[in-house]
């Protein structure tokens, strides 16, 4: 707002932009109009005092009071704003708060569901026996001959149960230990391996160990152990090598190898806000079923990959917000969800050390969070179950 005021009976006119009002003597000379109140003011006699500070309220009080009017709304808004904002922890999420966000649940799940069913390792069953077309547990062979080994070049597609099958092996933890395989999907097209006669662990005798011990360790009879390994003494030494015959890996070892074990996606310090399972919508309060568990802490936190695998979606839902899936092998998928930013792409292969994205609010969250979900052959399964630290 500009106001000018007259000083004395100078005619130099000074201007000012703010609100407090400051009169002196204010005279008028020849014919100068003024406009005061919708009047002109005409002639050289002074106005007395009050009556000037009045003629000039007046004119004025109307735009005063719509500026003053204007300014409150503008502070007001903002304010609404910050008060509003800590509720939602900073982040703004798109929420629906109506029956479409229970059905998009239910899409997303069939969804994932049938992405897991893409990579089912049928073939295997959970302590690594290799199964037949009609899901039947393939007997292994009477452990009568010397064990002989002979070595095989993987091909492309090979797999490492369709190896075992091919040389009638009945259990996978076979090639696993006596290879040293790490990670059953780490074998590579090229790739030579030693391939024993028969089911079985390769195991070194250590100080204090007898025929009798194994037996019983590995429940297999001692004659068993001295055929396959030809052995015509019972005496062992630190160092010797044996083949166990019929043997297999622990299930811990073999989850291992088969990379089914799970470690928590955030290393970070977290809050489990959600379990798996039945619980109370934190919108409406209306019973659910929660898909996964819930894992709350600072916006911004790096979420890595459970397991490794490869990505095969980065997308964005309304119930998820931006969320990243990715497929382990062997029937597991993982879902990501809520991410402030997905940091990986369709296709990527990933390891436990890799960072997919960083935790946030999107979609149907009260807050930051990380949603974890994950499937085994299409069926959903509480993580906590998989998960290690």
């Amino acid at each position: 707002m500009e106001i000018i005021s007259f000083v004395g009976s100078s005619s130099a006119v000074r201007k000012s932009t703010g609100f407090n009002l400051h009169f002196s003597t204010m005279r008028f000379k020849s014919a100068r109009r003024l406009p005061v109140s919708g009047k002109s003011i005409q002639g050289t006699r002074s106005m007395p005092r009050k009556e000037k500070i009045r003629s000039v309220s007046v004119g004025e009080k109307k735009s005063l009071v719509e500026i003053l009017s204007f300014a409150l709304i503008l502070l007001a808004v903002p304010l609404a704003v910050f008060k509003i904002a800590p509720e939602f922890d900073g982040t703004f999420s798109q929420v629906r708060f109506n029956d479409s966000a229970v059905s998009e649940l239910d899409f997303l799940n069939t969804a994932l569901a049938k992405f897991a069913m893409e990579d089912v390792l049928s073939e295997v069953d959970e302590n690594g026996n290799v199964l037949s077309s009609d899901g039947a547990v393939i007997p292994h062979a009477n452990f009568v001959q010397t064990v002989s080994f002979q070595n095989y070049k993987v091909q492309p597609g090979d797999s490492i149960s369709t190896i075992s099958r091919k040389f009638a092996l009945s259990n996978i933890s076979t090639l696993i230990a006596v290879n040293n395989i790490e990670n059953v999907r780490s074998l590579r097209a090229g790739q030579t391996l030693r391939i024993p006669s028969m089911d079985g662990l390769v195991y070194k005798v250590q100080n204090g160990d007898s025929l009798n011990a194994l037996s019983v360790k590995f429940q297999v009879s001692v004659e068993e152990i001295l055929d396959a390994n030809d052995l015509s003494s019972e005496v062992l030494s630190k160092g010797m090598e044996l083949f166990i015959p019929g043997a297999k890996m622990s299930s811990s070892e073999l989850k291992k190898a088969m990379g089914e074990l799970f470690v928590y996606p955030i290393t970070a310090a977290w809050r489990l806000t959600s379990r798996f399972g039945p619980r109370k919508d934190p919108f409406t309060g209306v019973a659910s079923n929660h898909t996964g568990v819930d894992m709350a802490c600072p916006q911004g936190t790096p979420i890595r990959a459970a397991m490794s695998g490869k990505v095969v979606y980065v997308g964005w839902s309304n119930i998820f917000g931006n969320y990243v899936i990715i497929n382990h092998g062997n029937g597991y998928q993982s879902l990501y969800g809520h991410m402030l930013k997905p940091l990986v792409k369709n296709g990527q292969s990933v390891d436990q050390s890799t960072r997919i994205g960083l935790v946030g609010s999107t979609g149907y969250s009260t807050g930051p969070h990380l949603h974890f979900t994950v499937y085994k052959n299409g069926k959903l399964v509480d993580p906590l179950t998989l998960l290690k630290k």
